[in-house]
């Protein structure tokens, strides 16, 4: 049930960066396995993008320990 989620800053999220979505995993569990590790995914698009690029599909990468104004993160937990 989430929705709306887009906005503000590219958020970081778990996965490594891959170039495609070839072997992703299917569960919507984190992408850890091959690829670059050193440098992880960010979504969304920030405060500083154009409309057309604040979307879900949108997507970067930055070395995991970048950090600029416009990069955060989401906390969710299950109920």
């Amino acid at each position: 049930g989430l929705y709306d989620m887009n906005g503000n800053v590219w958020e970081w999220v778990q996965d490594c960066w891959h170039g495609r979505y070839s072997g992703a995993p299917e569960d919507g569990s984190a992408w850890e396995v091959g690829g670059d590790c050193q440098s992880r995914v960010l979504r969304g698009g920030g405060w500083s993008n154009y409309p057309p690029f604040m979307r879900s599909a949108n997507r970067d990468w930055f070395k995991k320990d970048s950090s600029q104004d416009s990069f955060g993160f989401r906390v969710a937990r299950d109920l």
